[in-house]
């Protein structure tokens, strides 16, 4: 089994040698996972720099030192997949941000989509986004990843349509997209851009909106997904086609 992750401070320099991890990550590895001395673990930013070592000392029940043999930082993955997740009812959200975390995502970005039952205002939008970001890092630590994704502040279509402008390839997941995403033409760097509808579906306002940035509409396959599961789904296919899979 590959060592756990833990997250280190952004103030703290990964580097051979001794680094303490304290906080609630250091609870959690001392008094969750019961780490000792001599068991290997993994320190990341979650902004793609790592460092591998073992545990050195334990120091009650929230501390540890761990002697860091190595460090590596990983390139940012190319074509850079960005998906734009409309807001699913419930706790449905955290389970598309957790699965397209560990599939491998490199950014989400909330949208409020025009036939959204779930609305992000106010206190009840910060305090989702929190979990949404929160849900990232941890998938971010179960999947061993380093670079964990970027979770932006959730969008208005309008906003999501510059967004689609911008990108090298943009499609919109569509039941009806004459073409299939298996075999769209896709860049060999630079950024996809996709976007997932809520329940309801993307409104027609939306889809010409989004048309105009130049997103078509693409289809996943014979079977309508959730639009917790879709992302996933996307996101699979497309690191499979750009071999970043490979």
């Amino acid at each position: 089994m590959t060592a756990p992750v833990f997250v280190v401070d952004p103030t703290v320099a990964l580097r051979p040698g001794t680094v303490t991890l304290d906080g609630p990550e250091g609870r959690h590895a001392v008094s969750v996972r019961r780490l000792r001395v001599g068991e290997e673990v993994v320190l990341t930013d979650g902004a793609g720099t790592g460092a591998h070592g073992t545990v050195e000392a334990v120091h009650g029940k929230d501390r540890l030192d761990v002697a860091v043999s190595g460090v590596r930082t990983e390139d940012e993955p190319r074509p850079r997949i960005t998906v734009v997740q409309a807001l699913p009812k419930g706790d449905r959200g955290e389970v598309s941000v957790e699965t397209m975390t560990e599939t491998g995502v490199d950014a989400i970005v909330p949208w409020q989509a025009a036939r959204c039952i779930t609305q992000w205002k106010g206190e009840r939008g910060a305090k989702s986004l929190v979990k949404w970001r929160a849900t990232a890092r941890e998938a971010g630590k179960q999947s061993r990843r380093l670079r964990f994704p970027e979770i932006a502040e959730a969008m208005t279509s309008k906003e999501v349509a510059a967004l689609l402008a911008g990108a090298d390839f943009a499609a919109v997941l569509h039941e009806e997209g004459s073409e299939p995403l298996a075999t769209a033409a896709l860049p060999g760097a630079g950024s996809i851009v996709l976007v997932v509808g809520p329940e309801g579906g993307v409104s027609p306002d939306e889809l010409a909106l989004f048309a105009d940035a130049g997103a078509a509409p693409y289809r996943l396959g014979r079977t309508v997904l959730r639009t917790s599961t879709a992302g996933t789904a996307a996101c699979a296919l497309l690191l499979g086609r750009t071999g970043r899979w490979s």
